[in-house]
């Protein structure tokens, strides 16, 4: 593919828009096409794009997952991190090993997450809901929760007033 093809008069090439992005952040291949796609002229030339970014490893996806994790994991668990990498087009067999290597520091994980965001003991049955919700809704799986919030606070016994 020659450094000239454009989609339009005065419009950047494919490669540039592809250099552009990619001199950002990290992309997966299906992210780079997606976001290409509506440039392109056919599907041929943005294969070709997406072929020579891969080749001179401008665009790798191993790279694309670790910068994601580097970002993301500190704050969230394996089950959102892994649907944002789903979303993005990541392959089955690299979810798995995502999975694998973040079940590995889930409770670490959640206990920082939940140690920065509370830090204390619930005071009753309903906050202990409201910190486990916080958690799963950041991604991290309910036995996971269960184990990093604690119990509740038993309030003490009001003194008889009888007496």
């Amino acid at each position: 593919m020659s450094r000239s093809t454009i989609c339009e008069p005065g419009a950047l090439s494919l490669r540039a828009r592809a250099l552009r992005w990619l001199a950002r952040r990290e992309y997966t291949r299906a992210e780079l096409a997606q976001r290409l796609a509506p440039y392109a002229p056919d599907a041929a030339a943005l294969d070709a794009v997406l072929q020579e970014c891969a080749a001179r490893g401008w665009l790798d996806e191993q790279r694309a997952v670790e910068g994601h994790l580097r970002r993301r994991a500190a704050r969230f668990g394996a089950r959102r991190i892994q649907a944002e990498l789903g979303a993005r087009g990541v392959d089955p067999d690299t979810l798995r090993q995502v999975q694998q290597r973040l079940q590995a520091s889930e409770v670490e994980r959640a206990q920082a997450v939940w140690q920065q965001r509370f830090g204390r003991a619930p005071a009753d049955a309903r906050e202990r809901a409201r910190q486990l919700r916080f958690l799963a809704a950041r991604g991290f799986a309910a036995d996971v929760a269960q184990r990093v919030v604690p119990r509740a606070i038993a309030a003490p016994a009001a003194p008889d007033e009888d007496a």
